[in-house]
C-alpha cells in the first residue's frame, strides 16, 4: 500500500497545511497612480509581517505600505519628496539615500527589503540604471522608475529577545503560516521522505529527475554543476 509523503500532503491542501488567510489578509502596495500628500491614519500589528503596517488615507483612497521608524497616526507623507516616510522613484534620490519596499519594476507595489528593521542602500546611478546595495551585502540593478519608501524599517527589535520557548516560537510560526519545527530529511522514516530510514546519517548527494512528481524531486533539482570544485 503506497504512503502519502508529507510534500504531497503539503501540496493537497488539507487543514493541517492549510494557509491561514488572516496572516495575508492585507496587502502591502503602493497605489499605481498617487500624488501629493498622504496622512497615516492607523499603525496595525499584523501577524503575517515582522514589521508594523501603516494604513494611509487621502480623500477616500486608502493603501498599506510598510512603517517607516518613527511614524506615528497623524503624520502625513509624501509621494516624490526627499524625508523619511517619502515615496519616490529611486532615480530621484541622492547617492547614499536608505530605502526599503522597493519596487522590482516600475508599477509593482514593492517587493523587495521589507522586513522589521531592514533598509537598502542607492549607490550608483548610471542613466536609467540605479544600483542599490541590498541587505545581503550585493548590489542590484533597479529602474530609475521603480519607487521606494526612504528610511528604516521600523520594528528594529524584534531579534534583540531571544526567543527561548520551543512552544513560542511555534506559535510565532503558526502566525505567519509556517511550517516549523522543520525535520531533517535524513531523520524521517522512509515512508515521509526520499532520503528516510538510512538508519544513520549517511547523506549522499541525489539529483532529482526533470520529470520526478513533487514527492520525489528532493536533493539537487536541476544542478549546475556536480562533483568535487577542482583547485
Amino acid at each position: 500500500m503506497g504512503k502519502t509523503i508529507i510534500q504531497q500532503a503539503r501540496g493537497h491542501g488539507s487543514m493541517t497545511y492549510r494557509v491561514r488567510r488572516k496572516a495575508f489578509s492585507i496587502r502591502i502596495r503602493y497605489p499605481k497612480k498617487a500624488e501629493g500628500e498622504w496622512e497615516c491614519i492607523k499603525l496595525i500589528a499584523d501577524g503575517g509581517h515582522s514589521a508594523p503596517v501603516a494604513k494611509f488615507k487621502k480623500e477616500k483612497d486608502i493603501f498599506y505600505n510598510v512603517a517607516v521608524e518613527g511614524l506615528y497616526e497623524g503624520k502625513k507623507i509624501k509621494f516624490g519628496g526627499h524625508e523619511p516616510g517619502d515615496i519616490s522613484m529611486v532615480g530621484d534620490l541622492k547617492n547614499g539615500t536608505k530605502v526599503f519596499n522597493i519596487e522590482n519594476w516600475g508599477g509593482d507595489g514593492g517587493k523587495f527589503v521589507r522586513s522589521g528593521g531592514n533598509y537598502a542602500t542607492i549607490i550608483v546611478k548610471k542613466g536609467n540604471e540605479v544600483n542599490i546595495m541590498m541587505p545581503s551585502k550585493k548590489e542590484k540593478k533597479f529602474d530609475a522608475r521603480c519607487r521606494a519608501t526612504i528610511g528604516i524599517t521600523a520594528g528594529s527589535g524584534r531579534l534583540d529577545k531571544p526567543v527561548l520557548k520551543a512552544g513560542k516560537k511555534y506559535y510565532i510560526m503558526k502566525t505567519k503560516s509556517k511550517l516549523w519545527p522543520r525535520t531533517s530529511a535524513v531523520k524521517m522514516n522512509a515512508v515521509d521522505h526520499p532520503f528516510g530510514g538510512g538508519r544513520g546519517k549517511r547523506i549522499k548527494s541525489k539529483i532529482a529527475k526533470r520529470n520526478a512528481p513533487a514527492g520525489r524531486k528532493v536533493g539537487l533539482l536541476r544542478p549546475r554543476r556536480t562533483g568535487r570544485r577542482k583547485k
